[in-house]
């Protein structure tokens, strides 16, 4: 098994990578603070069920498959970059509909949820970095390499649902706040679809 010393090394590696500005991060804040801190973390449970997937396949070797092949990358990337601009369109066409802080119906957290997990899977980047980041911390000589690496992948969600959460529940503070000046909400989708065109367009033009 894993050393208790490196576990906690991998924890804290973990945490300061989740922080990073990428886009999960910008999505959950961007959900947090315009629809409250259940719609971020409805947001954050589906970004973290996503990682069920890529954590499965690092372990199983499936990352591999897609690093080595140009055409799976690009066609799942597009796929993304297809998504997220069909989000931006969305809020473009809600605008105007904003739903109120702290009033969030349970058809749109379930939505939210499916739309954090549609955003996860169709980003081979998240493939890629599990599949570069998660054997840096494996034993060779400590048993099954793919249970080792199936646990870790399952440290880094737990700790990454942890840290959306908190960065909700922050988030949902400052969106009160902002939500309540005058005419600001009828502002905020233009913004959100700002925020997911720039999304789009860094990932169309990422690499491997």
């Amino acid at each position: 098994m894993i050393e208790p010393v490196q576990l906690l090394y991998f924890i804290a590696a973990s945490v300061a990578l989740t922080l990073l500005p990428g886009p999960d991060i910008i999505f959950v804040l961007t959900m947090s603070i315009s629809q409250g801190m259940k719609a971020g973390m409805s947001t954050a449970s589906g970004l973290c069920t996503g990682l069920l997937f890529h954590t499965t396949a690092a372990a199983l070797g499936v990352s591999a498959i897609l690093y080595s092949s140009a055409l799976a990358f690009a066609a799942l990337k597009y796929a993304g970059v297809i998504y997220l601009l069909y989000l931006a369109y969305k809020a473009i066409l809600e605008e105007g509909s904003f739903a109120s802080m702290g009033t969030v119906k349970e058809t749109a957290i379930s939505l939210l949820y499916r739309r954090g997990i549609f955003m996860n899977l169709l980003n081979p980047k998240v493939s890629l970095f599990f599949l570069a980041f998660l054997p840096q911390f494996v034993n060779a000589d400590a048993g099954s390499v793919p249970m080792q690496m199936a646990f870790l992948g399952a440290v880094f969600l737990i700790q990454a649902l942890v840290v959306f959460y908190l960065v909700s529940i922050f988030a949902g503070f400052i969106g009160m706040k902002i939500m309540a000046r005058p005419n600001m909400s009828k502002h905020i989708n233009r913004v959100k679809a700002v925020i997911y065109s720039f999304i789009a367009v860094e990932l169309a033009f990422s690499h491997k």
